[in-house]
């Protein structure tokens, strides 16, 4: 989720401070970043020029795509019609992409892979590859997520497509080759010069 807000700030070109937050040392529970979110999750961000002029903190990856969207006119559509097919899309993986395949990804790669029952292993297979499905009949028909053009929708949905077939290892499970519109937009996605930037936010050490 970390990576949405970093390559939006790079779309947008809005100047920005990165700060990584290490969960080995439980920084996420320090006062600090409690006071930015209250979930200890990450993203989290701090603007100094907030409405008004005054700072605003601001937690959840989808309500920072929008806020930031908002305040640069940038990648999210104007026209009434369009915001809306936008969000939907934004909820679409705020609702079912990031919770299923997260989910997927802690019994396929992670502690739950121990578990000797696969019963909620293959829930989480069966759901993803319904949500994939669902993608691919929207990418057929259009190049983004959104329509025509690419939107905070595609920033929401692709990191997470990326850490599925990557991160997760877990192309090979769903079956990520009976989607080619989605691997098609993936890829025209992390060709984006601000998508590359972006996913190098903390750069790595």
């Amino acid at each position: 989720n970390g990576v949405k807000v970093s390559i939006m700030l790079e779309e947008t070109g809005l100047p920005y401070e990165a700060h990584r937050v290490s969960f080995d040392a439980r920084e996420q529970l320090s006062p600090e970043f409690l006071s930015l979110n209250p979930n200890n999750k990450i993203p989290a961000i701090l603007d100094p020029e907030g409405p008004g002029g005054r700072p605003l903190a601001l937690f959840e990856s989808g309500a920072i795509l929008i806020y930031l969207a908002e305040k640069t006119g940038r990648l999210l559509p104007r026209d009434p019609a369009g915001r809306y097919r936008t969000l939907q899309w934004l909820m679409f993986q705020m609702g079912g992409i990031g919770p299923m395949f997260g989910q997927l990804g802690f019994f396929h790669k992670f502690a739950g892979r121990e578990i000797e029952d696969k019963r909620p292993r293959d829930r989480y297979v069966t759901e993803s590859r319904r949500l994939l499905a669902v993608l691919e009949g929207q990418l057929k028909q259009h190049a983004w997520v959104a329509g025509g053009e690419y939107t905070i929708a595609d920033i929401a949905v692709f990191p997470w497509v990326r850490n599925l077939t990557g991160f997760y290892e877990a192309g090979g499970l769903v079956g990520i080759a009976d989607f080619p519109h989605v691997t098609r937009a993936l890829g025209a996605f992390v060709d984006r010069p601000a998508v590359a930037r972006g996913l190098d936010i903390p750069a790595q050490d």
